[in-house]
This record gives structure tokens, C-alpha cells and sequence, in this order.
């Protein structure tokens, strides 16, 4: 029976920190949440329960031979499923949700570890976990640069340099430019851009309000 408490408590802890960290997911609006998280640590907790004691009645016969290692390192792999699903390709220049990636990969290690008993390497984790995703963001944020890409199309092909010109007078460094010349309804030319732009600061709303205020004649089609 005792033995029984604590794979519960092991469980309790491993979800616990699961969901402390996909809280700050969650506050971020990032693609995994608490409930990701906790389940992944959970999963993950339990399956090292299992790899240690579940096979016991089978290694009390001297003809079997089980790595109980294996099994986690099967958690660890199929994981990078659960990661990849979260990993968006915006554009060649742009990839969004790598940390979260990472994260949920970091938690499934934490689940192992709380699963094999070894709280305090799985509490520390946490806690570094969070240090290193708020605390060093925090003392950084200044240095990285936000990628964005804007689409955009006008008739007028003079706004082009000009709304090129605007983005760089703002300190954006522009690091992709494409333009497509099409046209429209009335056969008349339009001229369809997508860039991708960097910057210390910026927002979506900031660059549409940008835009729209100094060139009411584009239409603006999707900033992400």
C-alpha cells in the first residue's frame, strides 16, 4: 500500500509542475497550455512508474532480462511528435513555436524524473524551466528581434518605395520583399506584396494603424 502512495504522489507532483509550467504557456497565448503539459507530464510520469515497477513479475524469472530504461527513452522520442505538431513554418524566414516545442519536451523529462522518485531534480527543473523562459526573456527582450510578416496590395506603384521607405525610417529592417503583379475585376494593375519585417518593438495593431493612417490607398490583407 505504501508503495501505491507514492506512485500517486509521484504522479500528483509530476502534473503539478506540468501545470505550473503550461500556465505560463498559457499566458503567453502559445500553442500548449496547462492542459498539454499536464498531461504530457503526467503521461510521462507514469510511464517511468511503469518502467520501474511494472514488470516485476515477469523479472522474477532468471530467463527474462528487461532495460527498464527503454521505456523512457521511447517517452522521449515519441514526444518530438507531440512538438513538431506545435512548430508553425509562417514563412522560409520565419518559425513560431519552437520554445513551446522545447517546453513540452523539457516537461516530459521533468514527468520522467518526478516519476523515478528524483523530486528535487524535477521540482529544480521547474524552476529553472520558468527562470529561463521569463526571468532571462525579461533581461533580453531588448536584444531579439520580432519577425512579422505583412501583406499588403495597392494600385498605386509609387506607395510601394514609399511604404518601404516608412518601415525603415521606424528602424524595421525589412528581410524579405516579394511583389506579385496582378489584376483586378476591372483589369486594372495591382501590385501584391508580402514582406517580412523585424523589429525591437512592434505589434500588428501598431503596423496597421501605421499603415492605414499614411496610406489610406492599400489594402492591408494579414499581418502575423
Amino acid at each position: 500500500m505504501e508503495m501505491y502512495t507514492e506512485f500517486i504522489v509521484r504522479l500528483v507532483v509530476a502534473s503539478l509542475m506540468g501545470v505550473i509550467i503550461g500556465l505560463e504557456r498559457e499566458y503567453r497565448s502559445k500553442e500548449a497550455g496547462y492542459r498539454t503539459h499536464f498531461l504530457v507530464a503526467l503521461g510521462s510520469a507514469l510511464m517511468m512508474i511503469v518502467s520501474q515497477y511494472g514488470f516485476s513479475e515477469v523479472l522474477e524469472t532468471d530467463l527474462v532480462r528487461l532495460d527498464p530504461s527503454r521505456l523512457a527513452a521511447q517517452v522521449v522520442s515519441g514526444i518530438g511528435f507531440i512538438g513538431a505538431g506545435t512548430i508553425i513554418l509562417l514563412q522560409k524566414q520565419i518559425v513560431r513555436g519552437l520554445t513551446t516545442a522545447a517546453g513540452i519536451w523539457a516537461t516530459s523529462g521533468i514527468g520522467l524524473a518526478i516519476g523515478a522518485g528524483m523530486y528535487v531534480m524535477g521540482i529544480t527543473a521547474t524552476v529553472l524551466f520558468l527562470i529561463g523562459v521569463e526571468v532571462l526573456n525579461y533581461f533580453f527582450k531588448g536584444i531579439s528581434l520580432r519577425s512579422m510578416i505583412v501583406e499588403y496590395s495597392t494600385h498605386n506603384q509609387d506607395s510601394l518605395k514609399k511604404i518601404s521607405a516608412l518601415f525603415s525610417s521606424k528602424n524595421f529592417i525589412i528581410s524579405s520583399y516579394e511583389m506579385e503583379d496582378k489584376t483586378d475585376s476591372n483589369g486594372n494593375p495591382v501590385h501584391y506584396v508580402t514582406m517580412v519585417v523585424k523589429a525591437k518593438n512592434m505589434n500588428e495593431e501598431g503596423i496597421l494603424l501605421m499603415l492605414l493612417h499614411d496610406f489610406p490607398e492599400i489594402t492591408v490583407h494579414r499581418i502575423i
